[in-house]
């Protein structure tokens, strides 16, 4: 009897360890991942959300991985490799997120809703709050769990299992990711930094022209209604642009930027 059941032993056997494998990179990937890995999402969610990928990744994917090592250093290698490949695929997705958060922090400075310098701890402001969730919902709209299953797919592809790529490649890499998303983050906020020094520019002349006219008194109010103004107009231009940027990104998300 025993032999009859040794074959379905043995797939099961080989499924689990498929799976175990493509866990290792899906769930790392997970914990960073837009949307699926914030804080807000309890961590019971997350993990089910990461088996569930795990599970969608693993049949795909599963005729390319390696064995699993016998000794406990190889083993330890893989787990670690694994583990590396997967937080470097959610750091690079992370990133577009942290551009609509840097985006709506220069948007509040500019308009003077928000301090220069925060505090440790204190949250973003309401702009960036705003653009921040916008971004993530229209991320959800646009098929975001389609989308991360096809590069986690695909980050096989690039970076085998059970491979590591070298560091100069990971050097250039990742500065010309963090690079592409603070200009794609200044991109986003350029109406209100220009709209600000042309604000500013006629402020000064009307103070020199008037030098006793209370300004401040006018100009602040007047600065931060323009600037909720311009959020309103420009918001979504800001969005489809970042929305066309993650697309992008997801397509490919371990190209080099230029």
């Amino acid at each position: 009897m025993s032999g009859q059941w040794q074959p379905l032993v043995d797939e099961a056997v080989a499924a689990l360890r498929i799976y175990g494998l493509v866990f290792l990179r899906v769930g790392a990937a997970m914990a960073l991942m837009p949307a699926f890995g914030d804080r807000v999402i309890p961590a019971r969610i997350r993990l089910v959300l990461a088996l569930s990928f795990s599970a969608v990744v693993a049949p795909a994917v599963g005729a390319g991985l390696p064995a699993v090592p016998a000794t406990v250093a190889g083993f330890g290698g893989l787990l670690l490799g694994e583990t590396l490949n997967g937080l470097a695929l959610g750091f690079v997705l992370r990133l577009m997120l942290l551009a609509v958060e840097m985006a709506g922090s220069i948007a509040a400075q500019s308009g003077s809703l928000a301090q220069m310098f925060a505090a440790a701890g204190e949250p973003m402001p309401a702009i960036g709050h705003l653009l921040v969730m916008a971004a993530t919902a229209l991320a959800l709209m646009s098929g975001l769990h389609v989308r991360a299953a096809g590069a986690l797919i695909l980050s096989y592809r690039a970076i085998p299992a059970g491979t590591l790529p070298g560091a100069a490649l990971i050097e250039s890499w990742s500065l010309a990711q963090v690079t592409a998303a603070f200009a794609l983050a200044f991109s986003l906020a350029a109406p209100f930094v220009i709209a600000a020094l042309l604000y500013n520019v006629a402020l000064g002349f009307i103070n020199r022209a008037m030098p006793g006219l209370m300004m401040a008194m006018v100009a602040a109010p007047a600065l931060s209604a323009g600037v909720l103004v311009l959020l309103a107009v420009a918001a979504p231009a800001m969005l489809a642009v970042w929305r066309d940027g993650f697309a992008q990104l997801l397509a490919d998300p371990f190209m080099v930027p230029r």
